[in-house]
């Protein structure tokens, strides 16, 4: 058994967490640069919390730039075992409703040139993304979004794609149509398999703001339409993250579906073929297994 600390990556329009004791801005560094902002540090409801803005405050990190390897390694470096993503999405289905959130548990790639892994050469390793947010933390989000009274949808496939640009209509019926994805967004991938080499259990919260272009009565996405819908969503997930401590506890058991070893049979490289560079680039995200 384990110490509890929840990790959240705040999305468009969450910027900060309300509540936290003992709060203070960390600034921090990594080998893969620095993160999206300081991180937000306290306790709430006497469980360890981290807050980053994955835009940093102001918004000032497009969804390409966000230095996502660097988020997440100094997220795992304060001690995180349990990481929401909150993200402002799109969404491909009429019951999926502007205000409405969905746990997000498939994700479909399309996003170009984002560094998506900590492993290459020198120290290979392929991690199994099957399934790839935590069923338990996941179910966690959910129970928190129902008692804050917010519509909330469990389950649901997430379609990353680069921005920053919105949809073409043919692009957003193709994604409903014929690829089967339920909502869209700019910045789940890669941080959904970062998340997953550094072993950390990792849910995705997407707050809808809008229908993307397929839709006959809505047309094109207007921002000032998405912005309004924003506040709303950003009052709702400071709800459920104060739910959140409370509903997961203290302490925590080995996940019971793995996220927390990943990397158990994951690195190819033999141990003498490593590069003693990146080995000590990987000190936070695969320390247990390296070290083992």
């Amino acid at each position: 058994m384990t110490d509890t600390m929840i990790g959240v990556i705040g999305g468009s329009g969450l910027y900060q967490i309300d509540g936290l004791e003992d709060a203070a801005w960390t600034e921090m560094a990594t080998p893969w640069g620095a993160p999206s902002d300081a991180i937000l540090t306290g306790r709430l409801g006497g469980v360890p919390m981290a807050f980053l803005p994955r835009h940093g405050r102001g918004h000032v990190h497009a969804p390409s730039a966000v230095p996502y390897r660097a988020n997440i390694d100094a997220l795992k470096r304060l001690g995180v075992t349990d990481l929401v993503s909150v993200s402002a999405c799109g969404s491909f289905r009429e019951e999926m409703a502007p205000g409405d959130f969905v746990i997000v548990d498939q994700f479909i790639d399309r996003t170009v040139g984002r560094e998506a892994s900590f492993f290459g050469t020198g120290c290979v390793a392929h991690v199994s993304l099957a399934h790839p947010t935590c069923p338990r933390l996941g179910a966690a989000c959910a129970a928190a979004a129902a008692a804050e009274g917010i519509t909330v949808h469990d389950g649901g496939t997430y379609l990353a794609m680069e921005g920053p640009q919105f949809s073409t209509m043919a692009e957003s019926r193709m994604y409903r149509d014929a690829w089967g994805c339920d909502v869209i967004g700019m910045t789940n991938m890669p941080e959904a398999r970062l998340a997953r080499e550094a072993e950390l259990c990792y849910a995705s919260v997407a707050m809808i703001t809008d229908y993307d272009s397929w839709h006959p009565d809505h047309g094109a996405v207007e921002i000032t339409d998405i912005i309004r819908t924003l506040a709303g969503n950003a009052d709702k997930a400071r709800g459920l993250v104060a739910r959140l401590p409370g509903i997961l506890g203290p302490a925590r058991d080995a996940c019971p579906h793995g996220c927390d070893r990943a990397l158990e049979h994951a690195i190819l490289t033999a141990p003498a073929a490593r590069d003693p560079a990146l080995l000590a680039r990987l000190d936070a995200v695969a320390g247990r297994i390296l070290t083992a």
